[in-house]
């Protein structure tokens, strides 16, 4: 199977695992650039389980869509699990969606540093819980070129938001 197609066949399992449980996607991407949104947005119907996208590769963009805070990038960088998380959390407060991924890392071919190589990608699926939010976080190291590391990146975050539908 292609990777295409593997990437079609999990977004369309995502699609029937929202649309079953009444739930909708928010997006928030920087590295994957849209991707996540593209891959759901393949499968026929998926008006009817997302919500939009937002694609934040600058830090300036992740403030003013997502309302990431500035202390928290400079604090942190931009690939890191606290703006992850905020991305999430900021793509939730402005929609009415009840999912959201968020995707933040170092595709390369450089941009590498310390603690931080190139394959570095943090992902954060936030879910709404009445007027709170529920949040999971986590880090890969993926090999590869730039492309590989994206892909790589937008099935992680398709398998995390198929978990959460759940």
């Amino acid at each position: 199977m292609s990777s295409d197609a593997k990437l079609y066949r999990l977004a369309e399992r995502v699609g029937r695992k929202l649309l079953a449980a009444r739930r909708r996607l928010v997006t928030a991407e920087s590295c994957t650039a849209g991707w996540i949104a593209k891959a759901v947005t393949d499968v026929p119907g998926s008006s009817n389980w997302l919500e939009c996208g937002y694609v934040t590769y600058s830090n300036d963009a992740k403030m003013r869509d997502l309302g990431v805070p500035s202390g928290t990038l400079r604090a942190h960088g931009a690939v890191s699990e606290a703006v992850v998380r905020e991305m999430a959390r900021g793509a939730l407060r402005r929609t009415g969606a009840d999912i959201a991924v968020a995707v933040s890392g170092i595709a390369g071919p450089d941009g590498g540093v310390p603690g931080k190589p190139v394959g570095t990608v943090w992902f954060c699926v936030a879910r709404r819980r009445g007027r709170s939010f529920h949040f999971e976080s986590l880090v890969r190291h993926f090999r590869g070129n730039r492309e590989a590391v994206r892909r790589k990146s937008v099935e992680q975050a398709l398998k995390l938001v198929l978990r959460a539908a759940s």
